[in-house]
């Protein structure tokens, strides 16, 4: 089976309504960075696809992570990225991010100027004439329930 085949099939477990959100936030970021390696993660809690550079994961600067109840963007270095209109949000040392992600966001100036601080700081930097690609990391075996409860 092919990877978009399986990351569909991922997508396809959550909620009509989760699943096209998803796939709208996914169809921006992949228009953002056209050459970045989707690197993908069916994990416990919640399915991830980290955009980077690189096929190596320490190179990922941003990610869409799938909950039951809704998506998110994360910024893998978002605890340091200049944030002045308070988008970011959690506590972590490192990771940050915008809650109830959507299409419009990647219209709001806050938003893209987030996004091209975290695209700055990739190293090695993204390159326009990359290839895309998309890789399944990983599948873990155990999985919350991608559908709330009821």
């Amino acid at each position: 089976m092919s990877p978009q085949l399986q990351l569909d099939g991922f997508i396809d477990r959550f909620t009509p309504d989760v699943a096209a959100q998803a796939r709208r936030v996914l169809a921006r970021m992949q228009a953002r960075l056209p050459g970045a390696v989707q690197l993908v993660y069916d994990n416990y809690n919640a399915l991830a696809i980290g955009f980077a550079p690189l096929r190596k994961p320490s190179t990922a600067v941003m990610s869409v992570a799938i909950y039951p109840r809704g998506v998110m963007l994360y910024f893998l270095t978002g605890a340091s990225l200049p944030d002045p209109d308070g988008l970011l949000k959690g506590s972590g040392t490192k990771g940050r991010h915008i809650p109830d992600a959507d299409e419009s966001m990647f219209d709001d100036a806050p938003v893209v100027a987030l996004i091209d601080a975290a695209v700055a700081r990739a190293n090695p930097p993204f390159r326009s004439d990359a290839q895309g690609e998309l890789v399944i990391q990983s599948i873990s075996a155990r999985q919350r329930p991608r559908r709330p409860a009821t």
